[in-house]
């Protein structure tokens, strides 16, 4: 601050005391300029009031005098700064009377030093110029010994009180202190009798010391906590010198009692609002360089920087970089520099200076924020030299440096940046022409980017994906088009560039071509549309618009297109169609056509040619020609007759032939003047407006009418004809489409189809030809619409109504009978009207008329709801429900319409799959989805059941490629799940119409033959069952005794693997039995495995048969070839084992994926789609056929006689041979199986499911009876484990042959005969009674095999 000039250097002194004085002393602040010269020291002081101390006696009242000492020797100032430094306080004075006086401190305050005509002064430490005095917005001029202090360097004027500093404002430090005592847990509670004490004690010589300090209000200690005992307070003061502070503590240390053995050196001081803390930028963003500047005046360079959300002190590195310096001996400056920040260095920052025992501490939170620049990332442009603006903003608006724009791309389309910095945006402003992107690159994209840049260095770009497109040049079919009517023509329209929004062909009153007659093809360098119209009509006719759409811009081509009128050839309606002509007769021939041109018309017979006569009739012109049969030459003759009609461009047409029958005419009986002549059983077709048949000029009748020669009679053989009002319709519906126009067409025809049949059902009911013609005009407008809305639907529903009535169903049965296909037709008709369908207003759409209902609903994001609806039908006593799941459904297309048919008498007129059977009405239920379904797609449905107590139902759907395409019922992917007295329910794999067939072949559930079946299985399932866990045990007691040699082991592990098997497999059955049954849907995942299982062990059972049987043909013929048992067993779990997993695996691999491994209604495997039954039943029956072969080797080696037996006891031998054989081998072989054979196919007789479940139920007893118990061996060994040796014994040693005899002893008749078999055919004789052990060996095999 820059002062009057003085020619000497002085100093203000700030004096604190205490005075105990009157009360009424009168103080008055004074500044008297005093001059020290040498060692003289003189002056006046200005007092003013601080505060009282209270006192017993008179009031303690505290002072501050400031002091101003001049010195004419500027060395003079720092003697006396160090000698006031060394004062001890307080300092008493001289004690009155009146008056004490106590010196509390001395404090330079001011310096002020002459520099050139100005004086210069500044602050000491603690000390500063009154702030409402400064000057913040200039800079004085500094000089550079003595500034005029960092903060304030300008003054306005002197303060009020002269040129003193003052105190710096309050400051609360946070202080701490130690004492060397042990910590007591009372200290804890600010309410004990120790705490309270500690706290008067130690705040009473906080009070005394701290005094001394300039501006000291209040100490208080806060708490205690352990480490000894550390004591925290806090002081309230302005900022003290480290010097000052030291003596303070000295003076605490002196006042407390030394019993607290208080620390000196473990004095701390934190004060927290001495430094200033600025962050650059305010506004943060990611990438900009940051500085944190930490400024205070006490003079340090310890200082340190903390981030407080990372735990972490921070140091110097490549993004981090810390600077500290004292600026001018007087402010201590730190300054933390962040290169490119990140978000991750957000949070709050400690800055901490520390001096002595000061800590100087500032905190600070900082946000890094983002930069966010909105735009437009894709658009597209046309080169048509029109300006266009990319626009890039900022989410946080700031002063942005600059902002920059760049583009990458392989064309360089440059434009003229603008930068609004009050909206934070920037705009790019670029025209494209043609030269700039010809169309050679047409659809080239560049990508523009727009980068803010931060005044501090942080970078945000965005992206702006340009594609340019150049106007499309257009080029258009160069020669001019001129056809006529039922000729063809196409318009190629080609572009140069390959990119567009749409493409379209209208005519030059704006109506858009149906797209159907156009396609459009994409190329690399270009594109290309192709109109192409296949039968011209007079509608074609006009000019053509080729356009290509780019956004709003359009290229269009233009076509001109003449079509000269001519009769489509089905419009020319000939009359006769057969005509027979005597030789000397004549007949008219006539050509008519609803339109009256000037065409050349003549009649072409063979070689002849005939100018015909034209005759108008209201709409309708015909061209006649009377033929004179006397007129040629060739009689009798058949010839076919044309009628040409030639336009103006000379091109024609030829009407349909007329078939001409030149005849003697001696045995012509039928003679008519509008029908003709014709000989007895002649048959002539005629158009019937030509015939008898009534019907009105205006709109004459449609068909054909059949008559046949009956006697001398023309008589109606068949009656085709179509009543004049839907024969009108007829005709406009093929006229409609070949028209250009026929979308835009669509809704008005099927209001006037509904509204003209609903007045004319007499005559649908009536004429056949009417029915199928209605049916021919929705088969031709089905394939029309892309989109049907709900009233065309409404329209379409009516006329089906109609024709599908009651009354109607006669003139149905006249027409299956014709052997048609029209009710499968109008099946496809409606299903394509119900794909098309495309509701407007809702999601739900109902429409109800008495003989056909329709339901649907359109699916929507989120949709939450499953698709279920429900029909009733009062008249026909028909209801059916249609259910989808929510599961389903989520797997369709967004917007997809669901739209299910309900018809009540559409099945008594669809063809039936089997001629011959009648079969009860149903109802019919056709549902559709608008987009195609690529996931296997599940429906269910429930039926009345209309025959609860006959024939089985069956879940069928009509399938149209069925019967030559003509359509017929299939049961493929449908199955009934659940049958009760009122409904049969079905589920589907797939969407289309579903009804159900109640078929005779099939026992009915709960029927008798279904209930015999069902107990006959499940007992004979438990016999067998407890007969195989029998033979089990018994095999397994007598184990060691039947298994000696090598051939009874053998055969007996063939019986327990095969019992073993049988048993699992018996088992798994009754699993899948719970598992399903008619009235319980099934667990696939359960079924799947019980199918699996069920197929492997009844294919083990099979195979282990199979070893059995081999093993029975490798004893019986290669008896000199002896393999090891291992070999035997290997051999033998391979084939039992490893052929049934095998097979198995491979099946369920096969199908499973597909979800056709299982029947729809059974755990079992699956037939109607896979065949997959075939990898049980192809084994199984190859196994019985090896079997039985092996048991006629056996039989025929058992029949070879023996030498010397006689005959008739040979004889009754072999019979009885052949007969134990058979009964032994037959069950143990799976011969019954063969039974199975015919209950694989449909239709099979009763009887065979009968006698294949009874000998398979039951089977596991035949095992234990025929394998097990009947061995002799087995016999003995229990009768010798149960103590019944002795009996055993004797019935063993009997010789008798007679029936005391066992069966299967070696001294029976089979027993002997077996000997002599292998006797023969090895190289020993069994009958000497020294065998060897080889023949020993071989005679116990064959015993032990065939017991």
């Amino acid at each position: 601050m820059k002062s009057p000039r003085r020619t000497t250097l002085c100093c203000m002194i700030i004096v604190i005391y205490l005075s105990q004085a009157t009360p009424n002393l009168s103080l008055e602040s004074i500044v008297h300029p005093l001059i020290l010269r040498e060692h003289e020291l003189a002056g006046k002081e200005p007092l003013r009031q601080k505060r009282a101390v209270a006192s017993s006696r008179v009031a303690a009242e505290e002072y501050t005098v400031d002091v101003e000492i001049s010195f004419e020797n500027a060395s003079f100032l720092e003697p006396i700064k160090t000698y006031l430094n060394s004062l001890s306080f307080p300092i008493q004075g001289n004690s009155t009377d009146q008056a004490t006086t106590t010196i509390l401190s001395i404090e330079v305050t001011t310096v002020c030093r002459p520099t050139g005509n100005e004086i210069w002064c500044s602050c000491e430490t603690g000390y500063r110029w009154p702030q409402e005095r400064c000057l913040h917005n200039l800079t004085c001029q500094e000089h550079d010994g003595f500034p005029a202090g960092h903060r304030c360097s300008c003054l306005k004027g002197l303060p009020p009180k002269g040129p003193f500093c003052q105190l710096q404002g309050d400051v609360t430090l946070r202080m701490s202190v130690r004492l060397n005592v042990g910590f007591q847990q009372d200290l804890k509670n600010s309410s004990s009798a120790l705490y309270r004490s500690y706290k008067t004690d130690l705040e009473t010589a906080f009070w005394k010391g701290y005094s001394i300090l300039p501006g000291f209000k209040l100490v208080t200690v806060t708490g205690f906590r352990p480490g000894s005992v550390v004591v925290t307070y806090e002081v309230k003061t302005t900022t003290p010198s480290p010097e000052l502070m030291r003596k303070a503590n000295d003076q605490v240390m002196r006042n407390l009692n030394q019993t607290y053995k208080m620390d000196y050196n473990s004095f701390q001081v934190v004060t927290s609002n001495e430094t200033k803390f600025t962050i650059v930028p305010e506004i943060i963003f990611e990438g900009d360089t940051v500085t944190l500047m930490c400024e205070t005046e006490v003079l340090s360079s310890n200082v340190s920087w903390h981030h407080v959300e990372r735990h972490s002190d921070i140091q110097n590195n490549s993004r981090f970089s810390v600077y500290t310096f004292v600026l001018n001996n007087m402010t201590s400056i730190s300054r933390l520099t962040i290169y490119n920040i990140t978000q991750g260095d957000a949070g709050e920052y400690i800055c901490k200076l520390t001096l002595d025992i000061f800590e100087y501490e500032s905190r600070k939170k900082m946000d890094v924020t983002p930069i966010r620049i909105l735009a437009t990332e894709e658009m597209k442009v046309t080169c048509d030299n029109n300006p266009v603006s990319l626009n890039c903003c900022s989410e946080i608006n700031v002063n942005w440096s600059t902002v920059e724009w760049k583009q990458q791309g392989k064309i360089n389309i440059p434009g003229n940046p603008e930068t609004d910095t009050d909206s934070g945006c920037s705009r790019y402003t670029l025209k494209a022409n043609g030269r700039q992107c010809p169309s050679s690159l047409g659809g080239m994209r560049v990508t523009y980017v727009c980068e803010f840049i931060s005044e501090h260095g942080a970078r945000g770009s965005k992206s702006i994906e340009v594609t340019f497109t150049s106007v499309a040049n257009l080029t258009i079919t160069r020669d001019p088009i001129s056809v006529s009517e039922g000729q063809n023509f196409s318009i190629k329209c080609i572009s140069d560039v390959s990119n567009y929004d749409e493409v379209y062909w209208n005519t030059s009153a704006g109506i858009k071509i149906y797209p159907k007659f156009y396609t459009t093809k994409r190329y690399a360098d270009g594109a290309e549309s192709v109109l192409t119209v296949n039968t011209v009509t007079r509608e074609w006719n006009g000019t053509y618009h080729c356009i290509f759409r780019y956004k709003n811009s359009y290229s269009v081509a233009t076509k001109d297109v003449t079509v000269y009128p001519l009769p489509l050839e089905p419009n020319i309606m000939v009359d006769p169609l057969e005509a027979t002509i005597p030789c000397n007769g004549s007949h008219h021939f006539k050509c008519c056509i609803e339109e009256n041109e000037d065409y050349k018309v003549t009649f072409q017979m063979d070689s002849l040619s005939f100018l015909a006569e034209k005759e108008a009739n209201g709409k309708q012109v015909c061209y006649k020609y009377n033929f004179m049969a006397s007129s040629v030459s060739w009689c009798p003759k058949k010839l076919n007759v044309f009628c040409h009609f030639t336009n103006a461009a000379n091109n024609s047409v030829q009407s349909p032939s007329m078939k001409l029958n030149l005849v003697p005419g001696e045995n012509i009986m039928c003679q008519d003047p509008i029908i003709g002549v014709g000989e007895p059983g002649k048959v002539i077709q005629k158009l019937c407006q030509f015939s008898s048949v009534p019907s009105s000029p205006g709109s004459p009748t449609g068909g054909i009418i059949t008559y046949k020669c009956v006697g001398s009679q023309w008589k109606v053989k068949k009656n085709d004809c179509i009543s004049a009002p839907i024969n009108s319709l007829l005709q406009l519906a093929k006229a409609l489409i070949k028209s250009p126009y026929q979308d835009a067409k669509l809704p008005t025809y099927l209001k006037d189809l509904s509204v003209s049949t609903g007045k004319v059902k007499h005559e649908v009911s009536s004429f056949p030809g009417s029915l199928g013609a209605i049916i021919n005009i929705l088969d031709l407008l089905s394939t029309v619409p892309t989109h049907v809305n709900s009233e065309m639907m409404t329209h379409v529903l009516s006329t089906v109504n109609t024709i599908l009535s009651k009354p109607v169903l006669s003139t149905w049965k006249v027409v299956q009978q014709q052997q048609t296909n029209q009710s499968s037709q109008l099946l496809d008709s409606v299903e394509r009207f119900s794909r098309a369908l495309r509701p407007e207003d809702s999601t739900v759409l109902s429409i109800n008329q008495t003989n056909v209902q329709m339901r649907s609903m359109v699916i929507k994001p989120g949709h939450p709801k499953a698709y279920k609806q429900s029909f009733v039908f009062s008249d026909s006593d028909l209801w059916g429900n249609v259910a989808i799941e929510n599961c389903q459904l989520g797997n369709l297309q967004r917007d997809s319409s669901i739209v299910t048919v309900a018809f009540p008498t559409l099945k008594t007129i669809l063809a039936q799959d089997v001629p011959g059977k009648n079969f009860a009405n149903s109802l019919v239920m056709t549902t559709t989805v608008s987009h195609n379904i690529t996931l296997p797609f599940s429906i269910s449905m429930t039926f009345k059941n209309i025959n609860p107590s006959g024939a089985v139902p069956r879940c069928v759907f009509w399938n149209f490629d069925l019967a030559n395409h003509t359509g017929g019922w299939d049961s493929s992917g449908c199955y009934v799940n659940k049958v009760d007295e009122d409904s049969v329910s079905c589920i589907c794999d797939h969407l289309t119409s579903f009804s159900i067939l109640m078929s005779p072949d099939s026992p009915y559930p709960g029927s008798l033959l279904e209930i015999l079946l069902d107990i006959i299985s499940y007992i004979g399932l438990c016999f067998s069952i407890l007969s195989l866990a029998a033979c089990l045990v018994v095999e397994a007691v007598v184990w060691k005794s039947v298994t000696k040699n090598r051939t009874s082991y053998m055969r007996h592990i063939c019986i327990v693997n095969i019992a073993a098997s049988l048993l699992v497999a018996d088992s798994w059955f009754i699993v899948a039995a719970a598992i399903h049954n008619h009235y319980h849907p099934l667990n696939k995942t359960a079924c799947v495995a019980a199918t699996f299982f069920i197929h492997f062990f009844y294919l083990s059972v099979f195979f282990w048969m199979l070893t059995l049987g081999l093993m029975l043909f490798y004893r019986l013929v290669f008896i000199l070839h002896d393999a090891s048992k291992s070999i035997q067993k290997t051999i033998a779990f391979s084939l039992g084992y490893g052929c049934p997993l095998v097979i198995s695996v491979i099946t369920v691999g096969a199908t499973q994926p597909q979800e056709v491994y299982m029947r729809k209604n059974a755990c079992w495997l699956n037939w109607e789609d896979t065949k997959a039954l075939l990898a049980f039943v192809i084994p199984a029956l190859i196994i019985v056929v090896v079997n039985m072969t092996i048991m006629i080797v056996v039989i025929s080696k058992i029949l070879r006689p023996s030498i010397g037996d006689k005959p008739s006891k040979q004889e009754k031998s072999s019979l009885f041979q052949i007969n134990k054989s058979i009964g032994v081998l037959t069950p143990l072989l799976g011969l019954t199986w063969g039974f199975g054979l015919a209950t694989v196919f449909q239709g099979s007789n009763a009887v065979f499911h009968i006698i294949f479940t009874l000998l398979n139920a039951f089977q596991g007893l035949f095992i234990l009876l025929f394998g097990c118990l009947w061995d002799q061996k087995v016999q003995e060994a229990l009768l010798k484990k149960f103590s019944l040796s002795r009996w055993s014994s004797q019935h063993s040693k009997s010789t008798s042959l007679g029936s005391s005899t066992p069966v299967f002893s070696m001294s029976s008749p089979i027993s002997r005969r077996f000997n002599n078999l292998f006797g023969k055919t090895g190289t020993y004789n069994v009958s000497t009674p020294e065998t060897t052990s080889s023949s020993l060996e071989n005679t116990s095999s064959a015993y032990s095999l065939l017991n």
